[in-house]
C-alpha cells in the first residue's frame, strides 16, 4: 500500500505498522496495529481489522477491511471491501467527499502494484514491485479533480438524464 510500513509482528496473523500520508497542507503518520481475522481457506475470504493514532497532528483512524478470492477462467477477481472511520484534522476532508477520491487514489495505486508482483515471472522481478510513497500534492490535485469531475459530469441514463 502507498506510504506504508510493516515495523514489527505482535503474534500470529497480528502486525505493526505505519501509514504516511500526505493531502496539500495536512500530513498525518499514523503508527498502529492490524490483524488479520475470520480466515476462511475454503471461500478463499478474510478480514483485516487495524486502527491507529497519528501523534503529532491528533488524528485516528479505524478500518475494517474484507476480502474475497474468487476464479474467473485461468484469473483470479479479488474483490475487497473496506469500511473506514477517521477522527481529527484529516476527517475534514470526509466531508467534501475529498477522502474518498484520495482512497480511491491509493487503492489504484495498490491494485497496480499488486497485478506487477503477480504477473512478475521472477522471485526477484516480483520484490522489485513497489507502491512507491504517497506524492502529496499530486495526489491532492488527482483527488480533488475527480471530485470536482462527479459534481459535473455524472452517469447519463436513458433520454440522457443524469442517474
Amino acid at each position: 500500500m502507498p506510504g506504508a510500513e510493516l515495523t514489527g509482528t505482535t503474534g500470529p496473523d497480528k502486525y505493526r505498522g505505519r501509514l504516511s500520508v500526505k493531502l496539500g497542507p495536512v500530513s498525518a503518520s499514523f503508527e498502529g496495529e492490524a490483524s488479520v481475522e475470520q480466515i476462511d481457506p475454503s471461500g478463499l475470504s478474510a478480514v483485516i481489522r487495524g486502527k491507529g493514532i497519528d501523534k503529532r497532528g491528533g488524528s485516528r483512524g479505524a478500518a475494517t477491511v474484507s476480502y474475497r478470492l474468487s476464479p474467473v477462467g485461468v484469473a483470479t477477481k479479488v474483490a475487497v471491501d473496506a469500511d473506514v472511520t477517521l477522527q481529527g484534522r484529516l476527517a475534514q476532508f470526509g466531508r467534501t467527499g475529498l477522502l474518498e477520491e484520495v482512497s480511491k487514489a491509493l487503492t489504484a495505486d495498490f491494485v497496480a502494484c499488486l497485478e506487477r508482483r503477480l504477473r512478475a515471472e521472477t522471485a526477484e522481478e516480483a520484490a522489485s514491485a513497489h507502491a512507491g510513497n504517497v506524492k502529496g500534492l499530486r495526489l491532492f490535485f488527482v483527488a480533488l479533480w475527480r471530485w470536482f469531475k462527479s459534481l459535473f459530469w455524472r452517469d447519463r441514463g436513458p433520454g440522457g438524464r443524469t442517474t
